[in-house]
């Protein structure tokens, strides 16, 4: 059983896809989202930009759950372009989200983790490893929760399981407010966020004293990898 597992942008793709996984391994899924999920499950609406407002989400959902056992940051945005054509705002609000966000998500559950001995997973992506031009601020975000999670599982070791989530395309709505030759083409193989999340319920149900520290699950024909 995995426990009380918190799940930022667990309104919609994967953070849907897990909580809905989490709930079915016998767990608690706790969201937080700018959206209110749409199957009632436990949450609170918060940005995850926002640190004040996420650290108050964090620590009402825990204490309203008796603790947590698990964190997955699955809140994630993009503003694609040529770097002098995306507005400085939604540039920086990329890695606000996607960065500074997962940050300000783990520490305010770190007391909660630590009490439990409990998991992080942390969502990158095959971006944060491989760059591409007209993704400055994913690509920089991304690369920088590598590095995060990377310092944080040697920082926690023996007290916090760490798990480094680095995902592929996959067919979640995502990509809809792209300009269309942002987009992926009708032939594009993308995974489903179910068997992503899959994996994500597998990190965190490892033994004690066992850890799964990276998962790479993307489709077969990914562009960005390896």
């Amino acid at each position: 059983m995995v426990g009380n597992i918190l799940i930022t942008g667990g309104a919609s793709g994967l953070g849907k896809a897990t909580a809905d996984a989490v709930a079915k391994a016998g767990g608690r899924p706790l969201v937080i989202d700018v959206d209110a999920p749409e199957d009632g499950v436990d949450h609170v609406l918060a940005d995850v930009a926002d640190r004040d407002r996420v650290e108050a989400a964090v620590r009402e959902l825990a204490e309203r759950a008796g603790g947590l056992d698990g964190v997955v940051t699955a809140a994630g945005i993009d503003r694609c372009g040529p770097l002098a054509e995306v507005p400085a705002a939604e540039w920086e609000q990329v890695i606000g989200v996607n960065l500074l966000g997962t940050a300000s998500v783990v520490r305010a559950a770190l007391p909660y983790l630590v009490r439990s001995a409990g998991r992080v997973v942390t969502c990158a992506s095959t971006l944060g490893l491989r760059a591409v031009g007209d993704a400055t601020a994913y690509c920089a975000a991304k690369s920088g929760v590598v590095g995060f999670t990377r310092a944080l599982a040697a920082e926690l070791a023996g007290q916090v399981g760490v798990t480094l989530l680095v995902p592929g395309g996959m067919r979640t709505r995502f990509f809809d407010d792209r300009d269309e030759r942002y987009r992926p083409g009708p032939d594009a193989r993308l995974n489903q966020p179910e068997d992503v999340a899959a994996a994500v319920v597998f990190a965190l149900g490892q033994p004690p004293g066992c850890e799964v520290r990276e998962l790479v699950v993307c489709p077969s024909t990914e562009p960005s990898w390896p």
